[in-house]
Formats: C-alpha cells, structure tokens, sequence
C-alpha cells in the first residue's frame, strides 16, 4: 500500500493513525506548555542571562540570547543545558506542523507553514504569559521561542516535502 494517492494525499488508514497521533500530541504540547513550571523536575536553576522581569511576567526578549549573551553564561553545564532547550523548542511544533501537512493539502506551502508554524508559537508564548498573569506559572515569554518553533515549523514542512517526493 501507498503511503500517498496520485494528489499526494495521505491514503487510509495512514490518516486516521496520523489524526489519532496529532490529537496526542496537540495533548502533549499543551501539558509541556501550560502546566506550572514548578512541577517538572529540574536537574538545578539555571537563569540564562539576559532574562526581564515586568511584575510576574518574565521574558527573554532579546533575539538570538544566548549567543548574545554567550560570555554571561556562568559554566559548560549551564550552556549546554541553554542549547538543549533550544534544540528542543525547534522540535516542539515540529511533528504537529508535519502531520498537519500530511492531514490538510490547504497548508502545503511554504509562507502558510511559516505563517502557521510562528502564530502557533506566539500563541503558546502569550498563553504562558496570561496564565502567569493569572496563577503566576512561572513561565517565561522568549522571543527566541517564536524562532525555534517557526524554524521547526519549516523544518517539518521541508521534510514532508522530502517524504513526498520520495514515496510518490
């Protein structure tokens, strides 16, 4: 069996199995992104220089923060740590943009993937503001944030466009 039909959309029972992931995974976004900071477990605080505090919001809102702010990194452990979390914000929306490109040919294309991939973004970031606001969640608004996670975003579309052509 195909993985795609003749119009490059995603045959049956490979877009029930993928709409099922996407529900999950919408799911994990939310408990990742919403829930109170405070109940993840952390290996020790690490303040990355650069951070703002206006009342109980906090943010980082100088772009590109750590590599602008790389000398005011304390040790090794703190910087790796900071890196990681990058790596992980690029792949936070990513399978979500991916299998959206799978489930919806409206969205195949590349400036509605950005578009798509950094409002997504912005909406987590100023969700977590609002619920800071509200129960004071401990979050952080990071405009590096918005580019990790639209830089995902494309990343996902890139591979779909790879995927497709590849198995069409």
């Amino acid at each position: 069996m195909k993985l795609f039909d003749e119009q490059a959309n995603l045959q049956e029972p490979f877009q029930k199995i993928v709409k099922g992931l996407t529900v999950c995974y919408t799911i994990a976004i939310c408990l990742m992104c919403f829930l109170p900071q405070s109940i993840y477990p952390t290996l020790k605080s690490v303040e990355t220089p650069g951070v703002q505090h206006f009342g109980r919001i906090t943010a980082i809102l100088t772009p590109f923060n750590t590599l602008v702010h790389f000398g005011k990194i304390p040790n090794l452990v703190d910087l790796i740590f900071i890196i990681l979390q990058n790596v992980a914000n690029i792949f936070l929306i990513f399978p979500l943009v991916f299998a959206l490109c799978l489930l919806k040919p409206s969205i195949r294309y590349f400036k509605k993937v950005l578009l798509i991939s950094f409002l997504m973004s912005l909406s987590i970031e100023t969700t977590q503001v609002i619920l800071d606001l509200l129960f004071n969640f401990n979050r952080v608004f990071e405009v590096d944030d918005l580019i990790t996670n639209t830089l995902g975003g494309v990343l996902a579309y890139l591979l779909y466009q790879l995927v497709r052509r590849v198995t069409t």
